[in-house]
């Protein structure tokens, strides 16, 4: 099965997006898919306004169309609504063939934190993008009713999982055995949508450790000084930050799902968040973590929370079965006769 993944997110982003299709690709192909990405390193781009990190290419509409022919996928799938998945979307909608889409953010509420625009508008124009799927992809039960009340159909579940190999509680210290307990960590991007400054600002005791990068970076180390800001980390270095840690604030109301949440709770470190969506379906009534209006409430309750039983539900997520559910959400199509439409002189 030739698989085509259409992505504007992609490395070197560090995201909940590139790290779900970066494993969903390795669990397809292990399983024998050939998987083929188009992805802004692939054209000329700008940087997206206010976050210079995220790529976003020029005129792409030619060289998407010539990518997908010269590829013959039987199945297509669009994970972005950027301009590489607009013109995705364009050239399936001219040619016939069917294709599934994905949410993985909540665009709108981005575009609201950062501009202002209501979320009627933005909610319109997201619509108008995934309407046309045969399945629109959607990590929790919570998205899919919000999704649901504001028109979207042909929504499908795809969840997520996490590498239990990668993220365990048995890594190196690698905090100054001298900075106060106990540790408090995010871990994410330093963005607008992502609340940081809720967590940094939490009367607590001990450390506030931040992992990450973004636009917002600057700002916060001026504002909130006494935090230790560690930068981007990544695979093994990023593990060991998760284990070291205490408990894992999760301050983003933003969320369609956050992996981090999972990547923590694998390391064993228990979660403190908004009753929000991501963390009502990873957490939910499930005791490794606390979920309070209250955040600083629930950062010092988490505290209580044993390790061993983070590590544990985090065992129950696995990347292997959400391929599987990624592959029965597919709308493949017989390539033979798609092609061979193609190519019948008109």
């Amino acid at each position: 099965m030739r698989i085509v993944i259409v992505s504007d997110a992609w490395h070197p982003q560090v995201n909940g997006v590139v790290r779900t299709l970066s494993a969903l690709i390795g669990e397809l192909e292990r399983a024998g898919r050939t998987v083929t990405t188009i992805t802004p390193d692939l054209f000329r781009s700008v940087p997206c306004p206010t976050y210079p990190e995220i790529r976003l290419a020029l005129f792409p509409g030619r060289e998407v169309a010539r990518l997908i022919e010269a590829n013959r996928p039987c199945a297509i799938h669009i994970a972005t609504e950027g301009p590489l998945g607009w013109a995705a979307r364009r050239w399936c909608l001219k040619r016939g063939v069917p294709f599934t889409t994905a949410y993985h953010t909540r665009f709108p509420e981005y575009v609201q934190a950062r501009f202002g625009l209501p979320l009627a508008l933005s909610y319109a124009v997201v619509r108008r993008f995934h309407a046309p799927a045969a399945a629109v992809m959607v990590a929790t039960r919570t998205i899919e009713d919000a999704l649901t009340a504001r028109g979207f159909v042909n929504l499908r579940r795809w969840s997520r999982g996490v590498d239990t190999d990668l993220f365990r509680p048995d890594r190196p210290a690698v905090y100054d055995p001298d900075l106060p307990r106990p540790i408090f960590l995010y871990v994410g991007r330093l963005a607008v949508e992502k609340n940081v400054q809720s967590f940094l600002s939490l009367d607590l005791p001990g450390s506030k450790v931040v992992v990450g990068e973004g636009p917002q970076a600057a700002a916060l180390r001026r504002r909130f000084p006494a935090a230790l800001f560690v930068g981007p980390q990544r695979g093994e270095a990023l593990a060991a930050h998760y284990a070291d840690a205490d408990v894992f604030v999760f301050p983003s109301r933003t969320d369609t799902f956050g992996l981090v949440l999972l990547e923590a709770l694998a390391c064993g470190v228990p979660v403190a968040a908004y009753p929000v969506p991501g963390p009502l379906d990873v957490i939910g009534a499930h005791p490794v973590g606390r979920l309070d209006e209250a955040l600083g409430r629930a950062a010092i309750e988490a505290l209580t929370i044993p390790r061993a039983r983070c590590r544990a539900h985090a065992e129950t997520f696995s990347w292997s079965a959400s391929a599987g559910q990624f592959l029965s959400n597919l709308a493949p199509f017989d390539e033979a006769a798609a092609w061979a439409a193609q190519e019948t002189p008109s």
